[in-house]
């Protein structure tokens, strides 16, 4: 049983970089001993709890009698130890992709995990890096965004006795759709004196730099429906050409930020994250659009009037075809690959301790309470996971029967951050009137076909 942290220096890395992923062929070497237990290696992509694998790989000796060996490679290094360690006689069992592109990278050492417990068990198995039928990245930490609301400001309009008669449902869990969620916004506008807001959703922060919510994460829905549309394979990276078949779709839910917001449309390029969940934290808006991670932005804000029970999400409705099972936008870019190159009873072994990590109560003890994860297993019940509310509403969103989650694969292929920020700056200008939204559409179709050519071209 060890553990260490590879710190690797510019020298170093400068060398690694000479072995490509595929290029490197495992040694003959690479094979365990006859009716021996597996060989478990893992390499580590996250140094903030390297401390925490020593403590885990302990129990699990203490637990099994098997050793597990743990390496964490340095911030930023990742790459290039995997392509180093992957040439050795004893290359890594288990490592990391980062989703399709990395699979993309990769693919020729990773084994099908179609038939393993960490897959079966997967709560959202749409949530999997799959390519040719076959399963060939599990995600093991999750984070999910959408439109974050305030029940308690929720069910106050819900008891407004002069409701417009546009708006037909009772509840929020009963708005599955764009078009309800416009009516009930715009008729909470109508009526955001008696309800105590200054506007329906916080700011839409467009200051450069403050504009990912958009230019990235809203940005993530019509692309996803694009591409599923087209059965775009995204294991092979970015796509050359894209046609933003959904961007009207996704104009509407960004006029319904901008229409019905705390702010004038015209100021929003000196507002930021901050102040939009500052906002929302101090009860002058009722939604507002992040991911879990905000709990803490919400929580902290001096003031803050929110109780945790009542934040709660629901997904990015832009009038998608069939969003009443659209469920909110998760994803990650943590994904366990098994090492299609090594023995048999090496991959068995380290599928073994997977399992164990997640499925055992000491296991889920150390990664709810000592990494840290939103677990995507359904071995995680109610009283397993995190106990931030944001949290538990990932997990609670992940387990409805029917609803199917937004992948993050969409921004995940997006082609540059340039294309990102150009994005952002079009937004900002649509938003104060300067362009009209078929200015922004071509950009966004003509800004991806050059960046994609240029990533292409190296």
């Amino acid at each position: 049983m060890k553990i260490k942290t590879r710190l690797v220096g510019v020298a170093i890395a400068a060398t690694l970089l000479l072995a490509g992923a595929g290029c490197s062929t495992p040694s003959s070497d690479n094979s365990s001993t006859p009716g021996a237990p597996g060989n478990v290696y893992f390499l580590n992509f996250k140094p903030e709890v390297a401390d925490v694998y020593t403590n885990i790989v302990a129990a699990y000796k203490a637990a099994t009698g098997i050793d597990v060996t743990v390496e964490t490679a340095a911030s930023g290094t990742y790459e290039q130890v995997l392509t180093a360690d992957m040439a050795k006689s004893q290359p890594p069992t288990i490592f990391q992709i980062n989703g399709p592109v990395g699979y993309a990278n990769w693919k020729d050492y990773t084994a099908d995990l179609t038939n393993s417990q960490i897959y079966q068990h997967l709560s959202d198995k749409s949530l999997a890096v799959s390519a040719n039928g076959g399963v060939f990245g599990v995600p093991y930490v999750v984070e999910g965004y959408g439109i974050i609301y305030n029940d308690a400001i929720m069910q106050k309009y819900f008891a407004l006795a002069d409701k417009s008669p546009a708006v037909t449902v009772t509840s929020t869990d009963q708005i599955t759709s764009f078009d309800t969620l416009k009516a009930v916004v715009e008729d909470m506008t109508a009526h955001k004196a008696e309800l105590g807001i200054k506007g329906v959703f916080s700011s839409t922060s467009l200051k450069p730099g403050e504009d990912w919510r958009w230019q990235t994460h809203l940005a993530d829905v019509p692309f996803y429906y694009e591409f599923q549309d087209n059965n775009t394979d995204l294991t092979q990276g970015t796509p050359s050409t894209v046609t933003f078949k959904y961007g009207t779709q996704m104009q509407q839910l960004f006029d319904l930020y901008l229409q019905n917001s705390t702010t004038d449309p015209k100021q929003l390029g000196s507002k930021t994250v901050d102040d939009s969940m500052a906002e929302f934290a101090l009860g002058q808006s009722a939604m507002v659009q992040n991911g879990n991670w905000a709990w803490g932005q919400i929580s902290d804000v001096k003031g803050n009037t929110v109780k945790s029970t009542d934040v709660k999400f629901m997904p990015l409705y832009i009038g998608a075809p069939n969003e009443a099972s659209q469920g909110i936008c998760i994803g990650t870019e943590n994904y366990f690959a098994i090492n299609s190159k090594v023995p048999a009873a090496d991959q068995q072994a380290s599928l073994d301790f997977l399992t164990w990590l997640f499925s055992s109560d000491q296991g889920k003890q150390f990664v709810t309470n000592d990494l840290g994860f939103i677990a995507p297993f359904d071995w995680f019940g109610p009283s397993d996971g995190p106990t931030d509310p944001l949290a538990q509403q990932v997990l609670s969103w992940m387990a409805k029967p029917g609803v199917t989650s937004v992948s993050w694969s969409a921004f995940q292929v997006f082609p540059s951050q340039d294309w990102k920020n150009a994005f952002g700056a079009d937004l900002l200008s649509y938003a104060q009137g300067k362009i009209d939204w078929t200015k922004v559409s071509s950009d966004v179709v003509s800004s991806w076909a050059t960046q994609a050519a240029a990533a292409a071209n190296g």
